[in-house]
């Protein structure tokens, strides 16, 4: 097992795990584990062994989204803050940081399976659905609450086609929790199973996928990519981004940022929401 800083990478026979690896924050996506995920992500790739990669976490949640604080806090060192001082620099941010990292493993060559279990929240709920297939843990919930800090959620949309359009509208506007059943029910997740039978049945997943030769998977997944590309969904994609861009430079959403700021983690922005 290979220990990226943020990241863990181990690789046994066809499959590759990449495991999220900031427990205390709940995973939680600061620019040093996004980096490190983007360097495992290269690994897999290079090796021709690997034909499946499963994208874990470690600790109880999946992930609790976007971890901003070094990039809005002035006395941080992150290389991005000053960047995000300006509309373009915020724009050069999040496209190299959040869009280009999810299409990437949206249309990475080999067949990605996300293992959730907890909090997938926000951006979370952007990096697992980018996956080709997810498998949730009875403790997995799904909750994008962004919507009520005015940013019209985060930077990719994927709701509308991960569960439908109306349900979508409900999931956004009311920043639900949606818990794996639920999510099983829709469409959203390929399997629900029991929280100590997570890690043990994804892999029976991954060697199951890891069956069919490579070349086969890789024009197969690239077919199905097609298709919903054809319906137009990376359009609706990019639209969606550049709103999200529009939105959360408006004073309302600076101010719900400011507000955010004085919380710990979107564990707190959570229970406050579900206390009103």
């Amino acid at each position: 097992m290979k220990d990226l800083g943020t990241v863990l990478y181990a690789v046994d026979g066809a499959v590759a795990t990449i495991t999220l690896n900031r427990p205390e924050k709940s995973n939680a996506q600061n620019t040093a584990l996004l980096e490190d995920l983007d360097r495992a992500f290269d690994l897999a790739e290079a090796d021709r062994d690997v034909s499946v990669v499963i994208l874990a976490a470690a600790g109880r949640n999946f992930c609790s989204g976007h971890d901003l604080t070094g990039v809005v806090n002035p006395d941080d060192t992150d290389p991005w803050r000053a960047k995000r001082d300006t509309p373009e620099g915020k724009l050069e941010h999040e496209t190299v940081m959040f869009w280009d990292k999810t299409i990437r493993i949206r249309n990475f060559p080999k067949t990605t399976i996300a293992e959730v279990r907890g909090a997938c929240v926000a951006a979370g709920v952007m990096t697992a659905s980018a996956c080709d297939l997810i498998v949730a843990a009875e403790s997995a919930w799904f909750s994008n609450p962004v919507a009520r800090m005015s940013a019209v959620g985060v930077e990719v949309l994927v709701e509308p086609y991960a569960m439908g359009f109306r349900q979508a509208k409900e999931f956004m506007l009311t920043g639900r929790r949606m818990p794996a059943e639920e999510a099983l029910r829709l469409g959203w997740v390929n399997h629900v199973v029991p929280d100590d039978d997570l890690a043990t049945f994804t892999r029976a997943l991954a060697d199951d996928v890891a069956k069919v030769p490579p070349l086969t998977a890789q024009l197969l997944k690239r077919s199905i990519n097609d298709a919903e590309d054809n319906m137009g969904m990376q359009v609706a994609w990019r639209n969606h981004f550049m709103i999200h861009q529009f939105m959360s430079a408006t004073p309302t959403a600076l101010a719900k940022l400011a507000q955010r700021q004085q919380k710990s983690s979107m564990r707190d922005i959570v229970a406050e929401r579900d206390a009103t």
